[in-house]
């Protein structure tokens, strides 16, 4: 018979939090209250130029630096989109829609 000195680490036990779904912003441990599940979130790919890229980086490290409650980078760019898409919706009231339609002073 083996003696086993060092059991197997229990990664996987009941109750702990699923480390996919902590770093993607996926739901809670079971044993969180309801009030404080995060909404599923899914990867998406986009391609950007590279300046833009670099823009956005900076933008962030400036507002963690200033101390702006800014989560993460995701984060941001969730805010960026709701606020652009929020925009939009205003028809012919978006400033986003004349910059796409190149409206002069846009």
């Amino acid at each position: 018979m083996i003696k086993k000195d060092n059991p197997k680490p229990a990664f996987f036990e009941e109750g702990t939090p699923d480390p996919v779904a902590a770093a993607t912003g996926g739901q809670a441990s079971p044993a969180a209250p309801d009030d404080q599940i995060r909404q599923l979130k899914r990867k998406a790919g986009f391609y950007i130029s590279q300046d833009l890229l670099d823009r956005f980086n900076t933008k962030f490290y400036e507002l963690k630096l200033a101390g702006v409650a800014v989560e993460n980078k995701s984060g941001l760019l969730e805010a960026v989109l709701k606020f652009s898409l929020d925009d939009l919706d205003k028809g012919e009231g978006s400033q986003l829609m004349a910059r796409i339609l190149g409206v002069p002073g846009a």
